[in-house]
């Protein structure tokens, strides 16, 4: 049966949003609508002609509308081409941009950069503080009001009213006790947000500015202007997470709250919030459906007897609180929709259409913000409902020779994941092996701690003291989640990397599930649709690991680290910091399918105490592993890298001062410890890593042989113009491009071509191209799009 023409309406409008990926989108939906008209007119007059011959003799002067009453009217297309038009200039409309008064607007270029301008902005706190990786407070503030610093006196020049809405990170102390509508002065240095700097890492700017924020504050006092407590629904939220964490303490006791309200409702610790992720237990912690269908069958359930009226005002009573209490985010609207439609159908003495129902709370959530057609929960949260709805049932049918409930268990998160799988490769590139198994055996579980937290969350709001006892119940279900979550999480090949699918490749793959679904002939051969989609996933990526050619100095505020790709063999030089190992290595590692290290070098190039090999080891196995260091046998983090490496078969070896290393691509030799200075010779290039070195020091460090003639050379800014002039490499790169007018020009006449990544992002070289600069590229790409 063909679609009604609501529907195909509404399919419109969100393809019409799709569509804004692509220059002139719109254009493309509406001529896909004109084309659509055309052919189904044409089939309307051969319907129409057809009818009249048969049924001349019976019936005179007939309309024409015998066309099945499921078939849409030509007129219906031209509109769903043209909704789909409307909605691309929609979306534009809608898409965040900053106000005149934004606070975004008063932070200059030299603010942005190393030149600190302390700046006292007061407003209103929009959220309650958070815990970061790095251990600091984190909220959002409603700017009002910015003065700027000039002395220590305190604000100078007249204040200036603005808008907008900061990202404020603070010491943890200053954020201790905040709450939403409070107003406070925070005195700290505003910044703009940079997009990603390397390939897979997190970008930082698109993020912000999906949250409608376009600057971010860096905090060090906070002064309290309003002590007056005003009463929201976060204090009810509180009540509820400090009553469960009472008896149940931490990890539990956040655990539970975040399964009841959601994990952006909760501070749950980020080692929890990872290992979750990790294994495949994410949309556990995602306040959506699921806790909305508890809600709704406890409040039918303890009104059985009542009237419609008073079961239909409980339970839309409970979905709004609900919502209050979680937040209003995307997948909490949604499951809210849904819930009301259910509601609607019970009073309407109806059955609900789950289809509809999606379809409708789509299409209701993007006209109320078109912008959440790119969020990944809003994403995430529809393809898994979609899922549950239109493939779990085939699946369990197939599963009928299992008991009912066993094959249930199966269906559920095997039909979530094929419908998110493919979205997730494209984005986070790694699939958790053991998700569905896992699924299977925590469902119980998720259930018992999910039932339990709301039963005692809404005890806590009476009797705080009932609240605690009853979580406490809940302690053992929650400790053995967390537990066979870390079992999982250390089992071999938890985790694998298979690189970053493309746009069309998550598209075919999406193709062939709508095609499994809809048409018979598929459906009786799904293991051929299966077999072709990992096929396209797993073919492309073993064609380019094994013959990749490629260096990828990646973007880092400290030491060099490169990445070299020679034919599926990884060599890997430096690590830098610990966030850098997490945010930067790694991500950029996975987006390139790469499950394991086959040779790294610690150099230990500028003195870096804390890098990031344990965090790297953590997650891939290192097959050779190179170290430099004065005192190897005082060092209690390279007993810790051997301690790892043994668990994987990894081998140490200390790296001596002039010692050669093989790497696959070329050699590698550590020459200087004081400045220091590292010779690489990669593809037949030759390539100079220096720390910063003074004028006086070169001519003799050319005369030891220490510094010679490099294709491409590494240093800090500091020392880029000396060494240029003396060395005159093909390619130099430094960090940030901190100099001033005249030295770059007097650089730039020569023949040597510059790069900094702290603006142009990571740099990346293939034997049969040229070097390019990461945000360069990606903003051709993103133009050509």
């Amino acid at each position: 049966m063909m679609p009604s023409n609501s529907v195909i309406i509404c399919l419109a409008y969100i393809l019409g949003l799709l569509f804004t990926v692509f220059p002139w989108g719109g254009v493309w939906v509406f001529g896909l609508g004109i084309l659509a008209a055309v052919f189904f007119r044409a089939i309307y007059i051969n319907f129409q002609k057809l009818t009249q011959k048969r049924d001349k003799s019976l019936t005179k002067g007939r309309s024409g509308n015998n066309l099945p009453l499921a078939t849409p009217h030509p007129n219906v297309w031209l509109i769903a081409g043209f909704v789909g038009l409307l909605a691309t200039f929609y979306f534009q409309l809608r898409v965040p941009q900053p106000g005149t008064k934004d606070i975004s607007q008063f932070i200059s270029d030299e603010n942005n950069s190393n030149q600190e301008q302390l700046v006292i902005v007061r407003g209103n706190v929009a959220s309650n503080p958070r815990l970061t990786r790095s251990q600091r407070g984190q909220f959002w503030l409603e700017a009002t009001q910015l003065d700027e610093v000039k002395n220590d006196q305190g604000a100078s020049d007249v204040p200036q009213g603005v808008t907008g809405k900061l990202y404020v990170t603070v010491p943890i102390l200053q954020a201790t006790g905040l709450y939403p509508s409070q107003e406070i002065a925070v005195t700290g240095m505003l910044y703009k947000p940079k997009a990603a700097a390397n390939p897979g890492a997190f970008d930082f700017q698109k993020y912000l500015k999906q949250e409608g924020t376009f600057a971010g504050l860096v905090g060090k006092q906070i002064n309290i202007i309003d002590e007056e407590r005003k009463w929201g629904w976060w204090q009810v939220r509180e009540q509820i997470v400090k009553s469960q964490v009472r008896f149940l303490g931490v990890p539990e006791g956040p655990l539970v709250s975040a399964m009841v309200l959601g994990g952006k409702a909760v501070d749950l610790p980020y080692d929890v919030r990872d290992l979750f992720v990790k294994v495949g237990l994410a949309h556990a912690l995602a306040a959506s459906g699921f806790q909305t269908s508890l809600i709704l069958g406890i409040i039918l359930q303890l009104t059985r007897k009542a009237n419609k009226g008073i079961q239909i005002f409980c339970g839309g009573l409970g979905l709004i609180s609900f919502l209050c209490l979680a937040g209003f985010q995307a997948s909490v609207l949604r499951a809210v929709i849904m819930g009301f439609a259910a509601l609607i159908g019970l009073a309407l003495e109806r059955k609900v259409r789950q289809l509809g129902s999606l379809l409708l709370a789509a299409t209701l959530l993007l006209v109320f913000n078109p912008v959440w057609i790119w969020d990944l929960g809003f994403q995430l949260s529809f393809l898994a409902t979609l899922g549950l709805i239109v493939t779990a049932t085939p699946i369990t049918k197939r599963l009928d020779w299992l008991p009912p409930i066993i094959a249930s268990l199966i269906a559920v998160p095997l039909a979530a994941t094929i419908w998110t799988l493919p979205l997730l490769l494209n984005i986070f590139s790694v699939v958790a092996v053991y998700s569905v198994p896992l699924n299977i055996i925590t469902t119980p579980l998720i259930s018992v701690i999910s039932i339990g937290g709301m039963i005692s969350g809404l005890a806590s709001l009476i009797l705080p003291d009932l609240g605690s006892t009853l979580a406490s119940f809940l302690y053992y279900p929650s400790h053995w989640l967390i537990k066979i979550a870390e079992f999982f999480a250390i089992l071999p090949g938890s985790s694998v990397a298979v690189g970053s699918i493309s746009t069309w490749q998550m598209l075919i793959i999406y193709g062939l599930i709508i095609l499994t679904l809809l048409m018979r002939w598929w459906q009786k051969r799904w293991w051929l649709a299966g077999l072709m989609a990992v096929v396209l996933i797993v073919v492309p990526v073993w064609h380019s690991t094994n013959n990749l050619l490629r260096i990828t100095l990646l973007a880092t505020d400290k030491e060099p680290v490169l990445v070299i790709q020679d034919k599926g063999k990884i060599t890997l030089i430096n690590s830098s910091d610990e966030g850098t190992g997490r945010f930067t290595i790694l991500p950029f590692l996975q987006q390139q399918g790469i499950n394991k290290i086959d040779l790294a070098i610690a150099s230990k190039f500028l003195v870096n105490e804390n890098d990031a090999w344990l965090e790297i080891l953590h997650s891939l196995p290192i097959k050779n592993f190179y170290a430099y260091a004065s005192k190897l046998e005082n060092n209690l983090e390279i007993q810790a890298i051997q301690q790892k490496l043994q668990k994987h078969q990894g081998i140490y070896q200390p790296l001596a001062l002039g010692q050669v290393v093989n790497i696959s691509a070329g050699i590698a030799q550590f020459v200087n410890d004081t400045l220091p200075i590292l010779k690489l010779q990669i593809f037949g290039q030759n390539w100079l890593l220096v720390g910063t070195v003074k004028s006086q020091q070169i001519e003799q460090l050319v005369k030891n042989g220490d510094l010679s003639s490099p294709q491409v050379l590494w240093c800090p800014p500091e020392s880029l113009q000396d060494l240029v002039e003396v060395l005159k490499p093909s390619v130099a790169i430094a960090t940030t491009n901190n100099l001033n007018s005249k030295t770059l020009s007097a650089i730039s006449k020569g023949n040597t071509k510059l790069f900094f990544t702290g603006r142009d992002g990571a740099i990346q070289w293939t034997p049969n191209g040229d070097f390019e600069a990461f945000i360069q590229v990606t903003e051709n790409k993103s133009s050509n799009l």
